[in-house]
């Protein structure tokens, strides 16, 4: 029982919300985390649910988007092993903004809002941690809006290969990390309208592709496109 805790707490002390922070409030954390586990495709939460607490993902991936009236899905965030997601309502007290979907079998540490606040209120170090996850997320969703309200498919889709890039210390060989159908969803597009304009990236000599596989063949092209949405012909 007593490895079981300390494996508990080191597990925690991984997770980037948490790091830093001293052995003791570790172990208040400990108390009142839950770990949960989640088939492929099976629900977290859905939007309007009551926000009862937050999930830091420890194995696999899980998806948060948001569904048109038309049941047009739009990927806001892919989320991996380390990352929050669901934390908005511990400080806001209210329902989910959105839905999350495991897209593979993941397992979570599940923190309720009511302990998590308590443990807050006793460390307000953990609140500043919070608050620069949040801030990022901002970050995030200003250039995903910029992205769908100002640019066209193609310059979404060549700005996602550069960030994808810069991820990887400015590879070009890449490896999509998630499904072409569902990259569709993050830009804001259709699969069909996707695969046309991947086809006429390769044509152009922008990228190549293989499978999840995709080499940028030229940068320089790549970032022309992100920014005028030309290039393409």
């Amino acid at each position: 029982m007593f490895f079981a805790a300390m494996d508990k707490i080191q597990l925690i002390s991984d997770v980037p919300l948490f790091q830093g922070l001293p052995l003791n409030q570790l172990q208040d954390l400990s108390t009142i985390v839950v770990e949960k586990s989640y088939r492929k495709g099976q629900t977290v939460f859905s939007e309007g649910d009551e926000g009862t607490g937050f999930h830091v993902v420890i194995e696999g991936r899980v998806k948060v988007y948001k569904l048109s009236s038309d049941g047009k899905e739009q990927i806001l965030h892919i989320i991996g092993p380390g990352d929050p997601f669901g934390e908005v309502p511990v400080f806001e007290g209210g329902r989910f903004p959105a839905h999350a979907q495991a897209l593979e079998s993941s397992k979570t540490y599940y923190f309720s809002r009511k302990g998590f606040i308590r443990l807050i209120e006793k460390n307000p170090s953990l609140a500043l941690n919070m608050l620069a996850i949040l801030a990022r997320r901002l970050r995030a969703f200003t250039r995903l809006i910029d992205d769908l309200s100002l640019k066209e498919v193609p310059s979404r889709l060549a700005s996602y290969f550069l960030r994808l890039s810069d991820r990887h210390a400015g590879a070009r060989n890449l490896q999509l990390d998630i499904s072409k159908g569902q990259l569709a969803g993050r830009l804001g597009t259709i699969p069909e309208t996707l695969s046309r304009i991947l086809a006429r990236m390769v044509r152009n000599g922008l990228i190549d592709l293989d499978g999840p596989n995709v080499r940028i063949m030229d940068r320089e092209g790549l970032e022309t496109m992100a920014e005028t949405g030309k290039g393409l012909v």
